[in-house]
């Protein structure tokens, strides 16, 4: 039985409301994983200094394999270094089936987070046939909507969590094998009611494993042709997990043609493991310095924050009029 979850006061502006502008913008909303409680503060101030909005996550995984607790614990941080000006709290990949083959309360984890005042949560059916993916998804739309949260759902295969070595990237990238199929996906969005759906299309996670966490990631490039069949099939904001590693050309057309989220995981988490030894305020301040660099260089988003939370410039164009209204009313999921 599903428990209807009883949700914490949310800003009036809603995660599903400022993707979705975003999208229609043709500009780009990033999610920044915190496998680490301590990255979460210079993730935060770098989007203050830089005027811009982002989603700060967290995946089962990272408080499974690496050092984010739990979820309830990075919703603590967030309460304390947070920023509602310029931050939403996303609960990324509850898996189904997870990376190492074990079947996992999906529900319940949605649930708790909902309660703890996330502001959108993503379930991950992508290991499942198409069917007990969308009767799976469809389950979780239907817990959040009780909440008013909005879900991401997945289909096809962003590969690279998996314990197993990858098939070689260009052999995946030339076959297609796990791209998002445009049909599917449209059926998918219909039936499940997710307000935003991650695809695949030539993109891969980063490596979490021990023994491979700390290597480069293989350069990825993106079918632009393939995603934009799929923009067009569903017409909801798509998302892009896997963003390290993929050249800058293609995030910006990717953008252009319906990527609405970028996630950003291993840029800022090798940077702040690597520097640790140091101390933890020189890791945060190296997670710092990659956050500018994305921010400003790879994403191009430094200023833009009026223009997805649909605020005014302030007088004199410095900072947005903040305002309480009624979007988060008109737009959650």
């Amino acid at each position: 039985m599903m428990l209807s979850p009883t949700r914490q006061e949310r800003p009036a502006l809603s995660a599903a409301g400022i993707v979705e502008r975003a999208r229609q913008l043709g500009t780009v909303v990033p999610g920044f994983n915190i496998p680490y409680l301590p990255m979460m503060e210079p993730v935060v101030r770098a989007l203050r200094d830089t005027d811009s909005f982002g989603l700060i996550m967290v995946a089962r995984l990272e408080w499974e394999k690496f050092e984010s607790r739990s979820l309830e614990a990075v919703r603590e941080e967030h309460g304390r270094v947070g920023d509602p000006a310029h931050t939403r709290l996303h609960l990324d990949h509850v898996p189904v089936i997870d990376e190492d083959g074990r079947e996992v309360d999906y529900l319940n984890i949605l649930g708790r987070a909902i309660r703890a005042g996330y502001d959108s949560v993503m379930v991950d059916g992508s290991r499942l046939p198409l069917e007990e993916n969308i009767r799976c998804t469809r389950r979780a739309v239907e817990l959040a909507g009780e909440g008013g949260v909005p879900v991401e759902g997945e289909l096809g295969a962003v590969m690279g969590h998996e314990a197993g070595p990858l098939p070689p990237y260009e052999e995946l990238f030339r076959s297609g094998k796990g791209f998002t199929d445009p049909a599917e996906a449209a059926r998918f969005v219909s039936e499940t009611g997710v307000r935003w759906l991650s695809v695949a299309i030539g993109n891969i996670h980063g490596a979490i494993s021990a023994a491979k966490k700390d290597q480069a990631k293989t350069e990825a490039r993106l079918d632009i042709p393939h995603l934009d069949r799929i923009h067009r099939a569903v017409g909801i904001p798509l998302v892009l997990h896997g963003g390290t590693g993929i050249r800058k050309e293609y995030i910006q057309e990717s953008i252009r043609h319906g990527i609405a989220k970028v996630n950003v995981a291993t840029a800022i988490r090798q940077p702040y493991e690597r520097t640790l030894k140091q101390s933890v305020a020189a890791a945060q301040q190296a997670v710092y310095d990659a956050m500018i660099g994305i921010i400003t260089q790879e994403l191009e988003i430094a200023g833009k924050r009026c223009q997805v939370s649909g605020l005014p410039r302030a007088p004199r164009g410095v900072g947005c009029q903040e305002r309480q209204g009624s979007e988060h009313e008109s737009s959650r999921g």
